[in-house]
């Protein structure tokens, strides 16, 4: 196989070379922040015609307020750099903060990934621009898909622009109807150094609210490779309300079992 000749420079470790990791490093966390942002999620909508889209227009409790113990864990192919990050994240009266309180594993990945996708996402967050994600009319059209092999109802998403904060997927629900989890390609590549993103979003509802509680991201990114990320949240309140130790631990048993 012939070797592209900046990956060959990548390789013998010279200065321009640096400079291409370190910009496809931070592409990599502006891509992989569309997969784990939690932003504010406003009320149910009427407004959907498409009986298929009228399974995210439910009444629920829209996520205003809440303070969760993050966990993230970055690598690229073949663990050449690897790094991990935990944080205690917040969001009250629309506004996203976090603080760092553990890391470790190579600087450059948490430096130019992990942290820049908690700015990245305090950009997005305090800027207003969080709906331009959500599970909404304005954003995708919906298609019924049937059923998953393990019962489950599945429908099509289809973004309704190019957007780096949508995807091109699927959501996969519960007999009730409740979002278990959203899985596909995000409908725009963020740069030339970004060929595939693919998405898995887990989902669960603690203290009435339904809150993304897993993230699995892979992108393929030019002269670094298969770069991976996984987010966990732990939830320590939601809307205001403590959330009980048996709420957080069925959780992680429902995550794990889906896994």
């Amino acid at each position: 196989m012939r070797t592209h000749p900046a990956a060959a420079t990548f390789e013998a470790g010279k200065g321009p070379a640096r400079s291409v990791r370190r910009v496809a490093m931070c592409v990599a966390a502006f891509t992989l922040v569309a997969g784990s942002a939690v932003v504010p999620v406003r009320g149910a909508s009427s407004e959907f015609s498409n009986p298929v889209a009228r399974l995210f227009s439910r009444a629920e409790l829209p996520l205003h307020q809440y303070r969760a113990y993050r966990r993230m864990h970055a690598s690229s192919e073949n663990t050449k750099y690897e790094a991990w990050l935990e944080a205690w994240t917040e969001l009250r009266d629309g506004r996203f903060n976090y603080e760092i309180v553990a890391e470790k594993g190579s600087e450059a990945v948490r430096g130019r990934v992990l942290r820049a996708m908690l700015a990245r996402e305090q950009e997005i967050v305090n800027n207003g621009d969080g709906d331009k994600g959500d599970l909404t009319s304005a954003n995708y059209e919906f298609v019924e898909g049937g059923r998953d092999t393990d019962g489950t109802r599945v429908v099509n998403i289809k973004p309704k622009r190019s957007d780096v904060m949508l995807v091109d997927g699927r959501a996969v629900l519960d007999s009730g109807g409740d979002l278990l989890r959203v899985e596909g390609r995000l409908a725009k590549n963020p740069s030339f150094w970004t060929s595939l993103v693919n998405i898995v979003r887990r989902y669960a509802r603690i203290g009435g609210v339904r809150v993304p509680v897993a993230t699995e991201t892979t992108a393929k990114v030019k002269f670094v490779g298969t770069a991976q990320l996984e987010v966990l949240y732990d939830y320590q309140s939601v809307n205001g309300r403590k959330v009980s130790v048996t709420e957080v631990s069925s959780t992680a048993l429902s995550h794990n079992a889906a896994r």
